[in-house]
C-alpha cells in the first residue's frame, strides 16, 4: 500500500482499477523543405487547421447538450488559439524563411506558447496552459495522420490515471464508467479541475508521479476531497474508505439543505459568503452553491488567447452578464491584474528580474491609464445592470488609491457630459495584499468602502516566501502568527474607520479557518463556489462569542502548528470531515 498526496480538485472518495490515458508524445523531428514545398507545407497546416476546428466544434456540441453552455466556454477559447494571427502567422514564417516543415514550425511555436503560460505565477493563467496543450496536439495528430484513444468508449468502471488530462479529454468522460481520476499535474483552477467538478467526478491532480508509481492491474482509492490517492490498500483500508464514501454521500446530501440559508451563527451574527470566478459562466456554481454574490471577478480572462485588446463593449457585456445573473447580490470586480511575466508581447513591456514585484496590477493601470480607462467605463456602464463594486489590486499605499480614484472621477465626469447612466453610488475598495499597506491601512481606510484581504501574496510577501517554489513550501504558511497578527490589524483597522472587510484568498474557503477568521471580525468570505456550504456548515454550528474566545487564544500562541490545533480541536467537534 502506498499513499500520494495530491491536490484535491473535486470532492467525493472513489474506489476502482487503474485505465491509463497515453501521453501521447509525439516526437517532432526538423527536416529541411525545398522551396517548391513551402505552399505544400502551408496548405497541410490550413487543412489541419480546419479539421481541428470542425472536431473541436463537434465537442462543443456534444459539451453543450450535456453539461449546459457554461461549460461549452472552454472550447471557444481553443477555437481562439486556432484562429490567432499570432501563431499563424509565425508558423507560415518558420516554413517560408526557415524552410522547415509545417509540423516543426508549428510545434516550436506552440511550445513557446505553452512554456510562457506555464511559467507564470497566477494559477489561473498558467491552467490555460493545458488548453494550448491540448490545441497543439489535435492539430499535430491531423498534421501527422494519427488518430488517438478517447474515454468515450469505455466499457467498465475505471479511475484514469494521466500524466495530464485536456478538458476535451474530460468530457469524453462517462460518469457511469469513469468514477475518478488522478493525473501529474493540473491545479484546482485548471479546465480539467472545473470539468471534474461539473461532471461530480471525485479527483485528484498535481500529483507528480502517479503514472510512474501505479500499473495497469493496481487499484487505487481516489480521495478527492483531501487529495489523497492510495495504490493498493489493505482489506483494513478499503473498508474504512467505503465508510467514509457513505459518510460524505450523507454529508453532501445535508450541505445540499444549507444552500438557502444565511451564514449566521448560532447567537445570530451574519457574514455573507461569496465566490471568486475567473469567467462569467462560473456564476452557475456560484448560484447552486448558496454564495452570496461575487468576492472576486478575475478580468484577465478577457485579454488571453487575442492579439489585440479588448474592446470596452466586450468587457461591458461580460460584467453586465454577471451583474445581471447575481442581482441584488454583490459583484466586485477586481481592475486588471496584468504585467510583470503576462503578455510580454500584448502589451510590449520590458522583462524585468522580478515581475511579481514589478510593473502589474494597479501598477500597470497607473502607468497605462487608457488601458485603466476603458476597463473603468466598462464598468461603470455595467452598473446600471447589478449591484458592481470596483476593487484595485496591489495596492502599497494610500497615494496609489487616490490617483486610481482620480482617474475614476475622471471617467465618471466624461459619462456625465455625454448623459451616460451608471451607479452613482458604486463602491470602491483596495485589495490588502502588501505588508505595506496592511500596516497602513489606516490611511487607505479613509479612501475606500472596504477591504479585501488577498491572503495568497500577503503571506508570501510577508513570510518571504514564493508559494510556487517546492523547496520551501512548508514555510507558507497561513497560521503563521505573524500572518494572523497583520489579519487583526487591517480588519481592526477597516472596522475603526466604519468599512466592512473581507477576504478573498485561500483561507476563505477553508473550513478549518472559518471559526478564528470570524473571531477575527471578518465579515465577508469569498471562496471557489464549491466550498461554501462547507464554511457555511462551520460558521452555522458556532457562537461568535466562541469563536473571538478562540482568536484571541489563537493570537496567543507562538507557533503555527499549536494554531492549527487548536482550530482542529474546535472544528473537529463541528465537521470531522475536514479535520481527518
Amino acid at each position: 500500500m502506498q499513499k500520494l498526496k495530491g491536490i484535491p480538485a473535486s470532492p467525493g472518495v472513489v474506489m476502482g482499477k487503474v485505465f491509463f490515458l497515453d501521453k501521447e508524445e509525439f516526437e517532432i523531428k526538423k527536416r529541411r523543405i525545398r522551396e517548391d514545398m513551402v505552399s505544400k507545407n502551408i496548405s497541410r497546416f490550413q487543412e489541419a487547421l480546419a479539421k481541428t476546428e470542425e472536431e473541436i466544434k463537434e465537442i462543443r456540441t456534444q459539451v453543450a447538450k450535456r453539461l449546459g453552455e457554461e461549460e461549452a466556454y472552454i472550447f471557444d477559447a481553443h477555437l481562439l488559439i486556432l484562429k490567432d494571427s499570432y501563431l499563424i502567422k509565425k508558423v507560415t514564417q518558420g516554413v517560408k524563411e526557415k524552410l522547415i516543415n509545417v509540423e516543426y514550425a508549428f510545434f516550436q511555436v506552440m511550445e513557446t506558447l505553452r512554456e510562457t503560460f506555464g511559467s507564470m505565477e497566477d494559477s489561473y493563467l498558467k491552467g490555460r496552459a493545458a488548453d494550448i496543450k491540448d490545441v497543439g496536439r489535435r492539430v499535430l495528430r491531423n498534421l501527422l495522420g494519427k488518430e488517438r484513444e478517447t474515454l468515450a468508449t469505455l466499457e467498465e468502471e475505471v479511475i484514469v490515471v494521466a500524466h495530464d488530462l485536456s478538458p476535451s479529454d474530460t468530457v469524453s468522460m462517462h460518469k457511469e464508467k469513469v468514477i475518478g481520476f488522478a493525473t501529474d499535474m493540473g491545479s484546482k483552477t485548471s479546465h480539467t479541475a472545473i470539468m471534474a467538478r461539473a461532471l461530480e467526478i471525485p479527483a485528484v491532480v498535481g500529483l507528480k508521479n502517479i503514472t510512474q508509481k501505479t500499473q495497469a492491474i493496481d487499484t487505487l482509492i481516489v480521495d478527492g476531497s483531501h487529495g489523497l490517492v492510495i495504490i493498493n490498500p489493505d482489506k483494513e483500508t478499503l473498508k474504512r474508505y467505503k465508510k467514509d464514501k457513505e459518510s460524505f454521500e450523507i454529508f453532501e446530501h445535508e450541505l445540499v439543505k444549507l444552500r438557502d440559508l444565511p451564514a449566521q451563527t448560532l447567537d445570530g451574527h451574519r457574514v455573507i459568503l461569496a465566490a471568486n470566478i475567473e469567467v462569467p459562466d462560473e456564476v452557475k456554481y456560484v448560484k447552486e452553491h448558496g454564495g452570496e454574490g461575487i468576492g472576486l471577478y478575475r478580468t484577465e480572462f478577457l485579454h488571453l488567447g487575442r492579439s489585440d485588446l479588448p474592446s470596452v463593449d466586450e468587457q461591458f457585456e461580460a460584467y453586465k452578464e454577471v451583474a445581471r445573473e447575481l442581482a441584488p447580490h454583490p459583484v466586485i470586480i477586481r481592475t486588471l491584474d496584468l504585467g510583470g511575466d503576462k503578455f510580454l508581447s500584448y502589451l510590449n513591456l520590458a522583462p524585468e528580474m522580478n515581475p511579481f514585484l514589478g510593473l502589474r496590477a494597479i501598477r500597470l493601470c497607473l502607468a497605462d491609464i487608457p488601458l485603466f480607462k476603458d476597463q473603468l467605463r466598462a464598468i461603470l456602464k455595467a452598473s446600471t445592470y447589478g449591484n458592481l463594486k470596483i476593487m484595485y489590486p496591489m495596492i502599497s499605499g494610500a497615494e496609489e488609491v487616490k490617483k486610481a480614484n482620480q482617474i475614476l472621477e475622471e471617467v465618471e465626469e466624461e459619462f456625465k457630459k455625454k448623459g451616460i447612466p451608471f451607479n452613482k453610488d458604486l463602491e470602491v475598495g483596495a485589495m490588502i495584499e502588501i505588508p505595506s499597506a496592511a500596516l497602513t491601512c489606516e490611511s487607505i481606510a479613509k479612501e475606500v468602502d472596504f477591504f479585501s484581504i488577498g491572503t495568497n501574496d500577503l503571506i508570501q510577501y510577508a513570510l518571504a516566501v514564493d508559494r510556487v517554489n517546492e523547496n520551501i513550501a512548508y514555510l507558507y504558511q497561513p497560521l503563521h502568527p505573524a500572518v494572523l497578527s497583520l489579519l487583526k490589524r487591517i480588519i481592526d483597522g477597516a472596522h475603526k474607520a466604519g468599512i466592512w472587510v473581507g477576504i478573498c484568498g485561500e483561507m476563505a474557503g477553508e473550513p478549518l479557518f472559518a471559526p478564528l477568521l470570524l473571531g477575527l471580525g471578518l465579515d465577508e468570505f469569498s471562496m471557489s463556489p464549491i466550498v461554501i456550504p462547507e464554511v457555511k456548515k462551520v460558521i452555522r454550528s458556532l457562537t461568535l462569542k466562541e469563536a473571538k474566545e478562540l482568536s484571541r487564544k489563537a493570537l496567543k500562541l507562538s507557533t503555527a502548528q499549536e494554531i492549527e490545533a487548536l482550530l482542529k480541536e474546535m472544528v473537529g467537534k463541528i465537521m470531522p470531515e475536514v479535520t481527518t
